[in-house]
């Protein structure tokens, strides 16, 4: 796909994306065969509900329709949300991950998995796990420190309720002590 469709798709689909509150995170057309795929990646602050990607999807199709963006070739229409391990790229993605535990590649070389407590315009406040029972340490980290970094998938997260009364009781039993 050449740079002059990608970014007549983008201008054309961002309105539509837009106006229902979503962000346009990504506009991809690859072959499939005699035809081609034009995927197209949507998100919030929220998420996206399948409803969401179902209406966001007639809506495209009923403008490309209107239009000859795709040309003559058959294409397959495919809009989706990110997957839980789209790379984080974007201030928004950083902060839409907070609360979660994420692997950063560093700049300087080395990774580092932590848990996202807060973002602000530089960069990041990090809750570093503890090793063998060591209590959780915090560290800030730059954007111009992440070379990349993705959400690591936990299957055991705590909810926020749950964290906060494990750390009440931690604090409860230190006391006794």
């Amino acid at each position: 796909m050449s740079t002059t469709q990608s970014e007549r798709l983008r201008e054309l689909l961002a309105p539509l994306v837009s106006a229902r509150e979503l962000d346009l995170e990504e506009v991809e057309v690859t072959p499939a065969g005699k035809r081609r795929v034009l995927r197209i990646v949507v998100d919030s602050d929220e998420g996206v509900q399948l409803d969401a990607c179902a209406e966001v999807s007639r809506a495209i199709s009923e403008k490309l329709d209107e239009t000859d963006v795709m040309g003559g070739t058959p294409y397959v229409l495919e809009v989706t949300s990110p997957g839980a391990d789209r790379p984080l790229t974007e201030h928004r993605h950083f902060v839409r991950a907070t609360g979660r535990l994420i692997k950063a590649q560093l700049t300087e070389g080395g990774e580092l998995v932590a848990r996202i407590v807060a973002v602000d315009d530089e960069g990041l406040d990090l809750e570093v796990p503890g090793v063998k029972g060591r209590k959780p340490t915090a560290r800030r980290l730059a954007f111009a420190e992440i070379a990349k970094a993705r959400v690591e998938i936990e299957f055991n997260r705590k909810s926020p309720q749950e964290a906060d009364m494990a750390e009440d009781e931690t604090d409860e039993s230190q006391e006794e002590a």
